[in-house]
């Protein structure tokens, strides 16, 4: 009879997001995945799945974070939504990207990041043709990511310490939020995406607004 039991991790999540914290900080599309090896280990310590994608995205596996967000797009996971507008952020989608961020502006993990927006902010958003968040801080930081990716020259050092402090401070959270024991049962979290979602996801496949990147 087959065990009813998961089998240990050969790795601890502590050991794990040591290592992880050690790797290059992902800010453009990266080429490959740091460590093909991780992915595996991480996948097997069964953690909450915002936690699980937010540790692929340290070793810049692009995919396998995409596959677990991809159930979390919709309120009340707006972690999952936060790291969906962070996947787009690091894949260079950005107009994406400031529509995901745009969506959370308001959530807690958001505003402790990003600080809680003013009205002044809110105002200057207000009327723009495209979804943008209302903290400036964040709106600049993608922009600078944004004009880095296209002239290909710039200081890379502050925008990689600005993409570490965000993945770190979300990682804290998410962390406080929902431990580090096993969540075997990932069904648990998933929600049903919006209307607004589903809709955005059909014209992505269909090619309206061009295809998935993951």
């Amino acid at each position: 009879m087959a065990s009813i039991y998961q089998p240990r991790p050969d790795v601890s999540f502590v050991a794990l997001r040591t290592h992880l914290q050690s790797l290059p900080t992902p800010l453009l599309a990266p080429r490959k995945v740091c460590d093909p090896s991780l992915s595996d280990k991480i996948a097997s310590l069964y953690l909450h799945p915002a936690l699980e994608a937010l540790l692929h995205l340290l070793n810049h596996d692009l995919p396998s974070a995409h596959f677990l967000v991809r159930h979390m797009q919709s309120p009340p996971a707006y972690e999952g939504m936060y790291l969906h507008g962070i996947l787009h952020r690091i894949e260079g989608d950005m107009d994406n990207a400031r529509a995901w961020y745009c969506d959370v502006a308001e959530s807690e993990p958001f505003e402790l990041i990003w600080t809680k927006a003013t009205e002044e902010e809110r105002q200057s958003v207000q009327g723009s043709e495209k979804k943008l968040p209302a903290q400036k801080t964040a709106r600049d930081f993608l922009d600078r990511i944004e004009s880095l990716a296209q002239s290909k020259h710039g200081d890379r050092g502050p925008l990689v310490e600005e993409s570490r402090r965000e993945l770190e401070s979300l990682l804290r959270w998410c962390v406080d939020r929902f431990g580090t024991e096993s969540c075997v049962d990932a069904t648990q979290v998933w929600v049903q995406p919006s209307q607004e979602i589903s809709e955005k996801g059909a014209r992505m496949v269909t090619g309206s607004e061009g295809f998935r990147m993951f």
